[in-house]
């Protein structure tokens, strides 16, 4: 798993600002391979409706990954003839390297793609994407398995889909419901932070950045999409199914030796009401004791009842243990959420296990109090047995609050989870500031360009005549085959690749 370098934390989420009047807000890349029949009908009616839906400036971006056919020409054409459409040509296979090195370079706030195939109905689009403008998520995903989903498909490929993505829930407690399907959208600013991480150059590249986007605690917004099977999809199902289960593997280990850097992405968008400091409301000593007060006087309460039940049938020692036991679990899971604020599975099992070493201690205060009581008389009435086990319920339960404070709870300042995987209470953590910035993106035969992304007041509109150069003024663009010195060479030409790594062998797929 690579560990290099992040472009930076994240700002914070929010509706986002104007560009320049020539900038797209929003970039679909189309990432092909030997697609020369199905490609002109696609961008044609994904142009048709964007230009009859869509309310801001957009571009169509053709990813070419080294088809063999007339594919690179047909994207010639189509980026002749509609001015928002462009061509990249990339020399290596692989559909991940392909978006990857679009999306890096692209200058439009919003990120998307979707299959040559158009399986997914395009009235998901505005839906997908409106969520990022608006900044109230950091990635959208299509979803076949939604409730409200209608889905056209063969039992094969359902079955298949199902069965990966419950894979998907059991090994790395993914709660997106559909990785494979292939109509996303990611805002910028999470990108270029988010896709350094991602290893993958082939098809487990969006489920490896679902992955790590959620365990980082980005929001990922799911839209309900209608989706038709294409019957002459050229995916290798048994290859693709064999890739993403070595890359289910690569990521899970990678995630529990604690080598994938989630701490680069220090905190979800935006503002976590978490951090907000609201009057009247107890916090630290006070809030917990209030806490651990109420959440012990229901287990209490649990643990009574449970006592009369075990007692029917077993000895009093027998009983306490078992009910002890049980409330002690919950009582542990309780003020671990409740009482302490750590939210996510993270540090759980480590957690309930010191909560096991503080139920000891409870089970031999109360285990002691009854053997004394025993001593004392050889037949004490059940409401004598109830009284002393109150009493040393109250003693072990202060006990075990100033336990579960300084050991198994410890007030770390909020250092305790700075990842944001949920493994600890983030109430220190300073939310990034948004400042946004310019950034230089370096491909092979294009010129070197600084797109400043700045706030100029509403969203860019798509002009009706001319979407690139409004009112007859000259707009940086993302063109395809610009030079730095102006000149227009081969739109197709091979990128430099985004990362080292991409230099390698060519991916099978």
């Amino acid at each position: 798993m690579r560990t290099d370098s992040s472009p930076g934390t994240l700002p914070a989420r929010e509706h986002l600002p104007a560009g320049n009047a020539g900038t797209p807000v929003l970039d679909v890349v189309i990432p092909v391979y030997n697609e020369e029949k199905d490609l002109g009908p696609c961008v044609l009616r994904l142009h048709d409706h964007l230009k009859r839906t869509f309310p801001y400036a957009y571009r169509i971006t053709i990813a070419d990954n080294a088809s063999t056919d007339t594919t690179p020409q047909v994207a010639k054409q189509l980026e002749a003839e509609i001015a928002e459409v462009k061509s990249f040509r990339l020399e290596q296979k692989g559909r991940g390297r392909a978006l990857r090195t679009v999306w890096s370079a692209s200058d439009a706030p919003i990120l998307a793609y979707m299959d040559v195939d158009l399986s997914t109905d395009l009235n998901a689009l505005l839906p997908l994407v409106a969520p990022l403008i608006s900044g109230h998520s950091d990635l959208a995903i299509g979803s076949r398995l939604a409730r409200s989903s209608r889905v056209v498909r063969g039992a094969k490929r359902e079955f298949i889909s199902r069965s990966y993505n419950l894979i998907l829930r059991g090994s790395l407690q993914a709660r997106f419901s559909d990785a494979q399907c292939g109509f996303k959208a990611i805002r910028r600013d999470v990108a270029q932070v988010l896709l350094p991480m991602v290893e993958d150059t082939g098809w487990f590249f969006d489920t490896e950045m679902l992955v790590i986007a959620e365990r980082a605690g980005l929001r990922i917004h799911e839209v309900p999409v209608d989706w038709v099977d294409d019957p002459n999809s050229t995916v290798h199902i048994v290859k693709t199914a064999t890739e993403d289960l070595k890359g289910v593997w690569r990521v899970g280990k990678a995630l529990a030796t604690g080598s994938l850097p989630l701490d680069r992405i220090t905190r979800p968008f935006g503002d976590d009401p978490r951090d907000r400091d609201i009057q009247d409301v107890p916090k630290g000593l006070a809030q917990q004791l209030v806490g651990f007060c109420v959440v012990g006087g229901l287990s209490t309460l649990f643990y009574l009842v449970l006592y009369s039940l075990f007692r029917e049938f077993s000895g009093s020692q027998v009983a306490n243990a078992l009910a002890l036991l049980v409330s002690a679990v919950a009582n542990t899971a309780a003020n671990r959420r409740l009482t302490f604020g750590v939210r996510g599975r993270g540090g759980a099992v480590r957690h309930q296990a010191q909560g096991l070493v503080v139920f000891g201690i409870g089970l031999a205060l109360t285990s002691g109090s009854l053997a004394a009581l025993n001593a004392a008389s050889s037949d004490p009435a059940h409401s004598t047995e109830l009284a002393v086990l109150i009493a040393a319920n109250l003693a072990a339960t202060v006990l075990r609050f100033l336990l579960f404070r300084a050991w198994v709870f410890p007030d770390r300042d909020g250092t305790d989870s700075g990842t944001g995987t949920g493994t600890g209470r983030q109430e220190s953590t300073v939310v990034a500031q948004h400042n946004p910035s310019s950034a230089t993106y370096t491909t092979g035969g294009y010129q070197q360009y600084q797109q400043p992304y700045q706030p100029q007041g509403p969203l860019p509109q798509r002009p009706a005549h001319q979407p690139y150069a409004p009112n007859g003024t000259t707009t940086t663009q993302f063109r395809a085959g610009e030079a730095a010195d102006g000149t227009w060479r081969d739109s197709t030409m091979q990128l430099q690749p985004v990362r080292p790594h991409d230099t390698e062998p060519g991916d099978p797929r």
